[in-house]
């Protein structure tokens, strides 16, 4: 019995199907400490890189800062929004789309967290093979997704702000590290500030590294369940700071350029790719360089298994009104991490990213409709509602939905325009949703009784 008691006493720490009441938020530090654990990820360094010799480092300069503050405008009305709630993604899209919309928004979102953690998993595993050359890969994989699983099994607030704010020194440590290291060896040179590819920079190169950064924008979704988190009266906080500009000049301009500089000094092998970054990194920096590789890939990791495992949760309420605890939903996870990590994960995962990110564009554009036309402040208990009072589909926000959604997938599909199929999949959904009467099946919100 008390076991049971334990189990649904720590499940209902993560609020996976209901709203976070004030007395379960956490610290401004606290939240920090958890939500920062996202600003690690290796992909970040590698992906300024990559658009960098692609475009020229300009414009990518260019690209990551109109990035950043479409990020800080986007994050300050959703996690404002998050915050006064205390909704996750999965609640909220009950609203916008009904119940069975709001199961295929967070199916998305968890199979995105899922991919994410494969990508992020493989790069550990891949680190540790380069450095233990006798180390078989599906050894090291299986031990990231044995240590990885159970760092989610604690909650967000008594667990992930304290183990990210410890690994938080050996990232900043090891990415300045890694930039004097190179220096000391390599020498420094000013060309990395602008460099450009063979041939001269691509024209409006700019315009595609702002979308290129748009295929993130599951973030956006992040943010929002992290948010949920915060304490009312350090909203302004958040929505500035911790969710706002520093968090992304932090993720994107800082680890970007970091990225840059250091693949313009060290001579790497082959092709680009988050791979040969990393092995760079061990070569040039050896037993510290894994453990950097593990702090970030750790760190961001802690975020991608634990968004996966309350989404999954919720998932199964939703579905099949299945009440299993976080402990199942999380070794869940682990298994189908362990099992894709095992097949090509870099051929496949970047594709399919790219056909979930145009429905998550899409879903953040109408959910910013949303938030801006029709929530209001008086009804704070709009997303809190029992499944019930929620109709099976919401026609408003299913037709804004997936027809943003084929616009964005048809325009992907043709050469001509396919760097405009993000930025217009969100703003034909905005508009639809914006555009399109409320439908009779909407349920309408009621006012929080004084």
């Amino acid at each position: 019995m008390a076991q049971k008691i334990t189990e649904v006493s720590e499940a209902a720490l993560d609020y996976s199907c209901n709203p976070v009441p004030e007395d379960g938020r956490m610290s401004k530090f606290s939240l920090t400490m958890a939500w920062w654990s996202c600003c690690s990820a290796m992909f970040y360094v590698v992906v300024a890189a990559t658009l960098a010799a692609g475009f020229g480092t300009v414009n990518t300069l260019i690209g990551m800062g109109l990035s950043v503050v479409t990020y800080a405008a986007v994050n300050a009305v959703i996690s404002r929004y998050a915050i006064r709630t205390g909704s996750s993604v999965a609640m909220f899209s009950r609203i916008l789309f009904g119940r069975s919309g709001a199961a295929l928004a967070t199916l998305i979102f968890a199979a995105t967290a899922i991919y994410y953690a494969v990508f992020e998993g493989s790069v550990m595993a891949l680190a540790a093979t380069f450095l233990f050359t006798g180390l078989d890969y599906k050894v090291a994989a299986l031990l990231v997704v044995l240590y990885s699983v159970p760092l989610i099994f604690g909650s967000v607030q008594h667990w992930l702000d304290k183990f990210n704010g410890v690994l938080l020194p050996i990232y900043l440590i090891g990415l300045a590290s890694c930039v004097g290291l190179a220096i000391s060896k390599y020498g420094y040179s000013n060309a990395w500030l602008t460099a450009v590819p063979k041939g001269g920079a691509p024209a409006m190169g700019w315009w595609q590294v702002y979308v290129a950064y748009m295929g993130v924008w599951i973030l956006m979704m992040y943010v929002f369940d992290y948010a949920r988190f915060g304490k009312k009266a350090d909203v302004e906080y958040h929505a500035k700071f911790n969710f706002g500009a520093p968090f992304f000049i932090m993720s994107f301009l800082i680890g970007g350029l970091a990225g840059i500089f250091l693949v313009q000094t060290i001579p790497i092998e082959g092709a680009l790719s988050e791979v040969s970054a990393v092995k760079a990194i061990i070569m040039m920096m050896g037993g510290f360089g894994l453990l950097f590789v593990w702090a970030t890939q750790t760190r961001i990791n802690t975020a991608n298994f634990y968004l996966a495992t309350v989404n999954f949760e919720t998932l199964g309420k939703l579905t099949l009104g299945l009440k299993l605890s976080k402990y199942f939903w999380g070794i869940l996870v682990g298994a189908i991490v362990y099992a894709l990590m095992l097949m090509n994960v870099f051929s496949y995962l970047l594709k399919a990213l790219a056909y979930q990110g145009i429905f998550v564009v899409a879903w953040v554009a109408i959910a910013l409709a949303y938030i801006l036309k029709d929530a209001r402040s008086e009804h704070a208990d709009e997303a809190s509602k029992d499944d019930s009072e929620y109709p099976a589909y919401n026609s408003r926000g299913l037709i804004a939905w997936f027809g943003s959604v084929a616009i964005g997938i048809a325009m992907m599909n043709i050469p001509a325009v396919t760097s405009f199929s993000s930025p217009c999949s969100a703003i034909a959904g905005f508009v639809l949703y914006m555009a399109l009467r409320p439908s009779e099946k909407t349920v309408p919100v009621k006012a929080v009784k004084a």
